[in-house]
């Protein structure tokens, strides 16, 4: 369960990749992930209720939260088996690709968040997990706090920078 909480509420984003099957506990932690990769013919289920078992590793907070009580009710409940792309369809994975391609775009998408200004992915992904369930007034505070905080770093120095010499910015994580 620590590892859900923690892929969930770590100041870096995360990335799941999925191909081949994801069932219960192995789909819980890819829902506690930022973004999924999917492979086309990968199979994704909770399984729980076909196993006797209610659910654990958090499956039940992160699928709600992604799709809605009605969806989250339909898949804990009946325990279907979709592919990736039915998966990307519904808004269960954010990618769907190619079963040749599903590693090197997830690749790709985690170098690009590498590559970018780690600390204000880091407040942004803060800022997200505090709308889960924080007031309004808790998260304009934040998002203020974290904004200003930002708009500090050499990362946003560089950005402003690049974006006059209309080149792509080079951030160093600072």
């Amino acid at each position: 369960m620590e590892a859900s909480r923690l892929l969930h509420d770590m100041a870096k984003p995360t990335v799941a990749v999925i191909t081949g099957a994801a069932a219960g506990a192995g789909l819980s932690l890819a829902l506690a992930c930022d973004l999924r990769v999917a492979s086309e013919s990968s199979k994704l289920t909770t399984a729980f209720a076909k196993v006797g078992l209610s659910g654990d590793y958090g499956g039940t907070y992160f699928l709600t939260r992604l799709l809605g009580a009605a969806r989250a009710r339909e898949l804990y409940l009946t325990s279907p088996v979709l592919s990736g792309a039915e998966a990307y369809r519904i808004g269960l994975v954010t990618r769907v690709t190619a079963d040749h391609e599903t590693h090197a775009e997830a690749e790709k998408l985690a170098r690009s968040l590498a590559d970018g200004p780690r600390a204000t992915l880091g407040f942004i992904k803060q800022n997200l997990t505090l709308a889960e369930g924080g007031s309004l007034q808790e998260c304009l505070d934040a998002e203020a706090w974290r904004h200003i905080v930002s708009s500090t770093t050499s990362d946003h120095r560089e950005a402003a920078a690049a974006f006059i010499e209309k080149r792509t910015p080079r951030f160093t994580g600072n």
